[in-house]
């Protein structure tokens, strides 16, 4: 009987522009670490059996001296040139992830994520084929038509803000994927802003959602990275 696979996509190829830093985000030093270890540690420590670490070419000594090194990685089996934009770097990393059962899209730039996390939706892939995670809104929303009035309150109960990661049955997601790029070279280009809407659109399939963590935000900003680092101090985020 095949052993189940499952396999960790982590995201760190974006250019962090709206961070104002010549140094790419992921790489920006938190608490003694650039950002992206702490993704790292958290999958290395988790349930999952190999990790694939999208990011620029150009990086990739970087990453094998100052992370995958440095920080006893032995999971990392492969790293990956990441593309254009960020669906073509997941694709990128699901192709790399051939073989497997399950993959964890993760972005590399939520350095609070979780084991408990990881395996909430991992239990739930197994389950319903797709489970993202994310967290209930704790603001009212509001729907604005085109001329920025608001037109529809959504109930807040049933608003979610999504994180990553995001699993997937293998087969799933990588189908989705591909026929999104078959659209794009056809000059039908899908915009998409997370997994699951791939998996939405592509496949029609649904996607389970579960709990993340309120401290599970992603580092964009400036502002971003002073609260993750008082998030650190404080104690709040033990997973170091």
């Amino acid at each position: 009987m095949k052993q189940e696979q499952v396999t960790a996509v982590i995201l760190a190829a974006g250019t962090g522009k709206r961070m104002n830093s010549r140094q790419k985000k992921q790489y920006l030093m938190l608490q003694g670490h650039p950002v992206l270890y702490y993704s790292l540690k958290a999958f290395e420590e988790s349930c999952v059996d190999r990790i694939i670490l999208v990011t620029g070419a150009e990086e990739f000594e970087f990453c094998r001296h100052n992370l995958i090194e440095a920080g006893s990685f032995q999971k990392v089996t492969e790293l990956v040139a990441g593309g254009k934009e960020r669906y073509h770097s997941v694709y990128a990393g699901l192709k790399a992830a051939s073989g497997s059962d399950y993959v964890l899209i993760h972005d590399g730039a939520r350095p609070f994520v979780t084991e408990t996390i990881i395996a909430r939706t991992l239990e739930g892939a197994r389950k319903y084929g797709a489970c993202a995670a994310g967290v209930r809104s704790k603001d009212t929303i509001k729907l604005a038509d085109e001329a920025d009035f608001s037109r529809q309150t959504p109930d807040r109960s049933k608003v979610w803000a999504m994180q990553t990661p995001q699993t997937f049955s293998y087969e799933l997601i990588f189908e989705a994927y591909r026929r999104l790029i078959e659209r794009e070279n056809k000059g039908e280009p899908v915009t998409v802003t997370d997994d699951a809407m791939v998996a939405e659109l592509m496949m029609r399939h649904p996607v389970k959602l579960t709990e993340g963590s309120y401290e599970n935000f992603k580092i964009t900003t400036p502002v971003d990275l002073l609260l993750a680092q008082a998030q650190m101090q404080a104690g709040v985020w033990t997973q170091h």
